[in-house]
């Protein structure tokens, strides 16, 4: 066994940790002359009645060797993320080792269990007798072997004697993100109730921001129905497309936002400049490429080949969105900071860059958070305690949305139009303050 296979196995156990593979736990999967030493499938987490049923058919082992390969040194087996460890070390102290000789793993079947040609078919259900979190693999010891088969893969808990194929982690993702959706629904009714008593103070942002909410509301009741159709049958019935979709539409007005409320467009000024409107045509197209490799890493999972540079496409694209979409507000605040010099409107400008301020914090917090905390939280824990992270996550993104649109709500006095006098001598000072900085 190669030892970069289980160093490139260790990477996709890590990545699988901030990419769920896929919304269906009932799987029909297609390998076409595959020479991997390992191959992830996927990841579950089994209570005491857990079930995984594997079945092959359409086998074809190829070799560019004069001697055909040893059926028993291809199988397929289950991996908990504590014995990961010890089959790493295993493989350091010996290259030429096979995982599935290890004492660690969980072995299922061989090759050798096949039926014979032509049929090559092999079904069978196991018990998972040990509560945990486990990765099921194929192992290819077989050197300069390929192998072409087509697997389905079947994994659930049985709760009450009904199957559950959500993982026990994600069981009460359905009632979690049907309650967020709620709560959006609520806040979109709330916002289109201050927007009408305010008409005065209306700007087409607030248009946006209710469409905004409108496809968070969407997403996460699309969400819900998807994990319900999964918990209970396996496969999302279709629900999974208009999830992409609302999500596409969610995270696209959500960078836009951010954009638009960072040059002040429609509050400051009806139009934007040509590098604010250069930011939005780099963001966007990546926002495209973004949701397609999610949609990649959800609907195939890790046994594709590819599946780690679609995960390494989608972290560059985050991380570039989340850069560009800061460089508007800090446009705007060094703008603001310059006319503060020359219109003699020291407490206008105050207030403008006071605001401006505290949303670059919040932004930056907002994504701190949701990448950084989130991810940690849901490396640490328990693999039955998943939900927690998610719900972490959710909580973080209605209190960013409260705060959002509070502070840019539609109201007669809003922050950017306060002319306050009485304060303007003491504002003079604060804006002659070198520190006033970011």
């Amino acid at each position: 066994m190669d030892k970069n296979a289980l160093t490139i196995l260790f990477a996709l156990s890590l990545l699988s940790l901030l990419f769920p593979s896929s919304h269906a736990e009932i799987k029909n999967l297609k390998i076409t002359t595959d020479s991997r030493p390992m191959i992830l499938f996927e990841k579950f987490g089994f209570t005491h009645f857990g079930h995984v049923a594997v079945t092959i058919s359409n086998v074809s082992v190829t070799t560019s060797l004069s001697t055909r390969p040893e059926p028993s040194r291809l199988g397929f087996f289950l991996l908990s993320e504590e014995s990961l460890i010890q089959v790493l070390m295993e493989t350091e102290q010996n290259p030429n080792f096979c995982v599935l000789d290890s004492h660690y793993i969980t072995p299922l079947f061989t090759f050798r269990d096949l039926s014979p040609p032509p049929e090559t078919f092999f079904n069978n259900s196991y018990p998972v007798t040990n509560p945990n979190e486990h990765s099921l693999f194929f192992a290819n010891c077989a050197p300069e072997t390929q192998v072409t088969m087509a697997v389905r893969t079947e994994m659930y808990n049985l709760d009450n004697g009904v199957k559950d194929y959500l993982p026990a982690g994600q069981t009460s993702l359905p009632t979690l993100y049907f309650l967020f959706s709620l709560f959006y629904f609520a806040f979109l009714g709330f916002w289109i109730h201050v927007c009408y008593t305010n008409k005065r103070s209306f700007h087409r942002i607030h248009l946006l921001m209710a469409g905004l909410l409108a496809m968070k509301a969407l997403n996460l009741i699309c969400a819900a129905e998807d994990k319900h159709l999964v918990k209970i049958t396996g496969t999302p019935h279709g629900w999974d497309v208009m999830f992409y979709i609302f999500q596409f539409l969610r995270v696209v007005l959500l960078f836009t936002v951010i954009v638009l409320i960072g040059t002040g467009w429609s509050f400051l000024k009806p139009f934007l400049q040509e590098k604010e409107k250069k930011v939005l045509m780099i963001v966007i197209p990546l926002q495209v490429l973004a949701n397609l490799a999610s949609v990649v890493i959800g609907e195939t999972g890790p046994f594709i080949k590819d599946w780690v540079t679609w995960n390494q496409v989608f972290l560059l694209v985050d991380i570039v969105c989340c850069c560009a979409i800061i460089f508007p507000i800090v446009w705007s605040i060094r703008s603001l900071r310059e006319n503060s010099k020359t219109d003699g409107k020291a407490a206008r400008n105050l207030a403008k860059l006071t605001l401006f301020r505290q949303f670059y914090v919040v932004v930056i917090g907002y994504l701190y958070f949701t990448r950084i905390v989130v991810f940690a939280l849901r490396t640490i824990s328990v693999y039955k305690y998943q939900w927690v992270s998610n719900a972490v996550e959710e909580i973080a993104s209605l209190a960013f949305y409260l705060v959002i649109f509070y502070m840019f709500r539609p109201v007669e006095r809003n922050e950017y139009f306060v002319l306050d006098e009485e304060d303007e001598e003491s504002a003079e000072a604060v804006l002659r303050d070198e520190e006033f900085e970011l």
